[in-house]
């Protein structure tokens, strides 16, 4: 009788496990219709690939994925453009005018990053760190992050930071502390300037800036050309 009643409990338990669903996983959108863009921006001009240089025509850019001058050592891009959506490129002109009473400026590294380039920086990078999971995506898939420093407007010439852009190392990240006061003051400078237009910055790198809300945009592998 007790074996009966052992067997029972188990064929039970056996049905029970048998009717519970296995835990869905999110399927990860990617936006890679140009037509599909198109009709995001009618639904909402906000979605709008902008022309940063378009716009501030004083930024300066070095794309740096246009050239073997990266982390690659290969051309990703084969336009040298930085684009982001609306409201990132309103943020940036914001800052440029308030960076311009003292003489300085942005240089732009980087904007928007179609996803495939993701991709392919996840597969090559030595430290997975300091790239995006494609499994996630990149705010830069989203026109929604902005790799920049600071510039003199007088020589066109970088003020000094931590690292070069796209060091895999320690001091990249933004609180890094054995630096020297000169350095720590332009670091913390380009932080606190960025943060008072919704540009934060990325714990582990002093150059990348994510726009507040980006979650409200989605990723996007749409070629230069194609913009």
């Amino acid at each position: 009788m007790k074996s009966n009643f052992l067997i029972f409990i188990l064929i039970i338990s056996i049905a029970g496990f048998s009717q519970v669903k296995p835990l869905s996983v999110k399927k990860l959108v990617v936006v890679n219709s140009y037509s599909q863009y198109l009709a995001s921006i009618k639904k909402n001009p906000n979605n709008e690939l902008i022309e940063i240089k378009k716009v501030i025509p004083s930024i300066k850019l070095d794309i740096r994925y246009a050239t073997k001058n990266n982390f690659m050592k290969q051309v990703m891009y084969k336009q040298a453009r930085a684009l982001a959506r609306k409201p990132v490129v309103e943020s940036l002109k914001k800052i440029q005018a308030e960076l311009k009473k003292k003489s300085l400026g942005l240089m732009i590294f980087d904007g928007y990053r179609p996803y495939a380039t993701t991709v392919a920086f996840y597969k090559k990078a030595s430290d997975k760190n300091f790239v995006a999971n494609p499994a996630k995506g990149s705010k830069h898939n989203r026109g929604c992050a902005v790799d920049l420093t600071i510039i003199n407007l007088k020589t066109g010439k970088e003020i000094s930071m931590p690292t070069p852009y796209d060091s895999f190392s320690a001091a990249a990240a933004a609180k890094y502390e054995k630096v020297s006061p000169e350095i720590k003051k332009n670091r913390d400078f380009l932080i606190a300037t960025m943060a008072k237009y919704q540009l934060n910055v990325l714990e582990n790198e002093w150059w990348h800036y994510d726009f507040s809300g980006w979650q409200n945009y989605d990723l996007m592998d749409i070629p230069f050309e194609k913009i």
